[in-house]
């Protein structure tokens, strides 16, 4: 059978990202039509158990009545009617919505849907009230990726960085569920990072969040002394060699557990030769850790290069018996929230951190730090 040509490869392309795409937009807007019933539904169920307007068992019998008069009905269950009050007054705390419909006195279909009219939108057209929400992600996942978080939080921070995640990384509910049992929103401020989507051993993936921060401190580096116009003309080598020469410090800045392997560490491969700027092995991660340095803004192109370096170390130098190699960024400036969404899809583990240097620090600062020769004796 012939090759299919390289252009039809890429029509294939083209039209698999227009389909996938498409569907998303639809999975989309259904889930916010979807959000939007369960919401209205929820408040009017809410409205009148609460308040001792149904006796006992009345939400029982409504479902039970539901399911005579719509049979093949999915989905309104006493406990799934239940979860929608659950999710409505959830949610209610924080969204503003048009006139409450205690007004209206019987759950039939007409009532419903002029309910659902007036109140609905506040999910579609809210104005967000003690903290800022995101519509499209609120509207982006589904009620059960809602549910799984609200049974697990109800702090907002919380229950608003899983909504996002669900949607940066497109996880169904059960891989969702195994992100919420790994409580891997006690590491959201470190690196921005692919760890917990790349590391197969979820402890190893929430000690090498935990490993790394978003920020460092290299006060040893001052870019005052070295001639260029901006940090975008710095010669990343003089960096480099900056922290070679003072590695201990660096690796303390780093943490625990560090080791010194190299800089400029050799790497090659069917005649390609690399050179990584700094290796280190962690013994607490029990990997090889490489880092690349770059004086300016992040890029990109970085996560190419690193994921390059990371396939030939894991290929050519890890040991048997150690884990795959995790690469680091370390740059002068990076957006979080693009690196998120930059390193989701790449198979390496990799994380992107920025730095600071002496002459980011305010003058009453520098002045406070002891003399090198001090710090000297001190390592």
């Amino acid at each position: 059978m012939n090759a299919l040509p390289q252009i039809y490869k890429d029509t294939v392309k083209i039209i698999k990202q227009a389909i996938l795409e498409s569907q998303y937009r639809s999975a989309k807007m259904i889930s916010g039509e979807q959000l939007s019933l369960y919401f209205g539904i929820g408040c009017y169920v809410s409205d009148h158990s609460r308040q001792e307007k149904w006796g006992s068992g009345a939400i029982e019998s409504i479902s039970d009545q539901l399911k005579k008069e719509l049979p093949g009905l999915h989905g309104f269950s006493a406990e799934s009617i239940k979860k929608m009050r659950q999710f409505y007054e959830f949610w209610s705390q924080f969204i503003n919505r048009s006139p409450s419909a205690t007004d209206l006195q019987v759950l039939d279909t007409k009532d419903v849907s002029s309910y659902i009219q007036v109140n609905s939108f506040a999910l579609q057209n809210w104005s967000p009230l003690a903290t800022e929400i995101n519509r499209d992600d609120f509207l982006g996942i589904s009620f059960s990726h809602h549910m799984e978080i609200l049974n697990k939080t109800k702090d907002i921070d919380t229950v608003l960085f899983y909504i996002h995640e669900t949607v940066l990384h497109h996880w169904d509910k059960y891989t969702l569920r195994e992100k919420l049992k790994l409580k891997i929103h006690e590491t959201q401020k470190g690196i921005p990072n692919n760890f917990v989507q790349t590391i197969s051993s979820s402890r190893q993936a929430l000690q090498a969040v935990r490993m790394f921060k978003d920020e460092y401190l290299l006060d040893y580096i001052n870019l005052e002394d070295i001639d260029a116009a901006d940090d975008e003309d710095v010669d990343e080598r003089i960096v480099e060699q900056t922290i070679v020469s003072n590695v201990k410090r660096f690796m303390m800045t780093f943490g625990k557990d560090f080791a010194y392997v190299g800089n400029q560490y050799h790497l090659e491969v069917f005649g390609e030769e690399q050179r990584n700027d700094l290796l280190f092995f962690n013994r607490q991660l029990n990997c090889l850790v490489a880092i690349e340095l770059k004086a300016g803004k992040f890029k990109t192109a970085y996560l190419g290069q690193l994921y390059g370096y990371l396939q030939v170390l894991d290929d050519q130098v890890r040991k048997p018996h150690e884990n795959p190699s995790i690469g680091i960024i370390l740059c002068r400036r990076a957006n979080r929230a693009f690196v998120e969404y930059a390193v989701r899809d790449y198979t390496k583990p990799m994380g992107v951190a920025t730095y600071k240097t002496l002459d980011d620090m305010p003058e009453m600062f520098r002045e406070a730090l002891p003399a090198e020769e001090e710090l000297k004796k001190l390592l």
